[in-house]
């Protein structure tokens, strides 16, 4: 089939509250200078595509949808921030503060057909196909609309052979980390579980001495209303197995002359290069590399089960002729400097820089001539079994796609890496008929 098989019908559309709200958390979570600085941008958008559970598993139909609701609705027993809605308070000096109010207005759930549509339309044809996108609820919110729309949202989404679980929730509360405990706690509830075995930690975390709530200037919101059109793109989805990852790591490490650079670095190196390669720039012309770095591991004080936004972005600039000159150990040896130079003290400057004058990322803000990658694979994917078997592929929403955005998951075997690279059309055709490129990957629609 092509983009434009078959249809949704959507069956219904629900509020899921928590079960026994949890009288012991807090009723109302301030939100960092992580949180808000995504506050005018789209949610995470992650689903997950399974077979069709067998009738002695778990029924498809009315069954499942009642089954997948009470379970979301246990789990959101431990995560009353996602049943919360956004509570904006204006201040005299013409600023605007934010928090959450986890008030148990519930999220979204909504149940939905895609008539005609098989697992193999999903992941065999060479792009990913545009129905995709319709998996996902709440398209076109931005983030600051949990003002007024939920702050999560789920579609179930019954194939000919299959169920699609998508996921939209909003980045001001949650980043990927978070995106996947959450996802991950509710496959447990689903398999019987009745504790978690990680619950979240909600306690929004501050420097110490820090003033909240943040206040950030009306000018800064009143952006969300400057229009952005993006250029035309397309998703495909590489796979690459963990014997090529080893070569391009051992490649790379030996060009840059040390043992630092790690597998996805060197991958996303790998992927660069390529990708300047194939665009034949001015070799003056600068190019970008932006990757989300993680901020638990860095901050001592920042336990892992933190539940929120503990991200912020690093980028690498280079000129096209020096990285297509120097090759993939220099550009993966520039990544890892990056990462490595985000230091405790750096994450605290930027807290502190960020409280002092706030900056919100913008749609379109992307440097020209830029990728910028998200997710990681480190998140557990694979593991979510609601009761009728694993997952057999992740996909991503629409949401904040653009020219240059680059997901990763971790593949379905072990070391094993998939991208998921939303770039033009023809530099996508091109980086797929591209021989070096493709010599260590193959692709899920080949």
């Amino acid at each position: 089939m092509n983009n434009q098989m078959g249809s949704i019908r959507y069956i219904s559309k629900s509020s899921v509250q928590a079960s026994t709200p949890n009288e012991a958390a807090a009723q109302r979570i301030e939100l960092t200078p992580w949180d808000l600085q995504f506050l005018l941008v789209g949610p995470i958008q992650k689903g997950l595509l399974f077979y069709r559970p067998k009738p002695q598993e778990v029924q498809a139909g009315p069954s499942l949808i009642h089954h997948l609701k009470a379970s979301l609705s246990r789990t959101l027993d431990h995560f009353p921030p996602l049943a919360g809605r956004f509570v904006a308070v204006e201040h005299g000096d013409d600023t605007t503060s934010f928090y959450i109010d986890c008030n148990n207005m519930g999220a979204l759930f909504v149940h939905a057909i895609a008539d005609g549509v098989s697992i193999s339309d999903i992941i065999e044809p060479l792009y990913v196909p545009s129905i995709l996108h319709s998996f996902f609820p709440l398209n076109g919110v931005k983030n600051i609309d949990s003002i007024s729309e939920p702050v999560l949202g789920v579609q179930v989404t019954e194939l000919v052979d299959g169920i699609f679980i998508g996921c939209t929730m909003n980045h001001t509360v949650c980043d990927g980390t978070s995106f996947w405990h959450f996802f991950n706690s509710w496959a447990e509830i689903s398999c019987g579980s009745v504790n978690l075995s990680k619950s979240p930690v909600l306690e929004r975390w501050f420097l110490e001495g820090s003033d909240f709530p943040i206040h950030i200037p009306n000018s800064q919101i009143k952006q969300i209303h400057e229009k952005f059109i993006p250029l035309p793109t397309q998703e495909r989805v590489f796979h690459f197995t963990k014997e090529n990852i080893t070569k391009l790591k051992e490649k790379a490490n030996a060009e840059a002359d040390n043992k630092k650079i790690s597998s996805l670095q060197a991958l996303l190196a790998h992927l660069w290069l390529s990708v300047i390669c194939l665009k034949h720039l001015n070799p003056n012309s600068e190019v970008h590399y932006m990757l989300l770095i993680g901020a638990r591991r860095r901050l001592k004080s920042l336990p892992e089960e933190y539940f929120g936004t503990a991200v912020q972005a690093g980028t690498v600039t280079l000129k096209a002729g020096e990285l297509v000159e120097q090759g993939l150990g220099n550009a993966a040896w520039e990544m890892n400097r990056m990462v490595a130079s985000h230091t405790e003290e750096k994450l605290k400057e930027f807290l502190e820089s960020w409280t002092r004058s706030p900056k919100l990322i913008m749609e379109g803000s992307l440097k020209k001539n830029a990728l910028v990658t998200s997710s990681s694979p480190q998140f557990n994917i694979y593991g979510n079994d609601f009761g009728w078997g694993k997952p057999i592929a992740v996909r991503s929403g629409k949401a904040n796609k653009s020219g240059g955005k680059i997901t990763v998951y971790r593949g379905v075997e072990e070391g094993s890496i998939d991208i998921e690279a939303c770039l033009s059309p023809e530099t996508l055709e091109a980086l797929g008929n591209d021989e070096e490129f493709m010599a260590a990957a193959t692709s899920q629609g080949a």
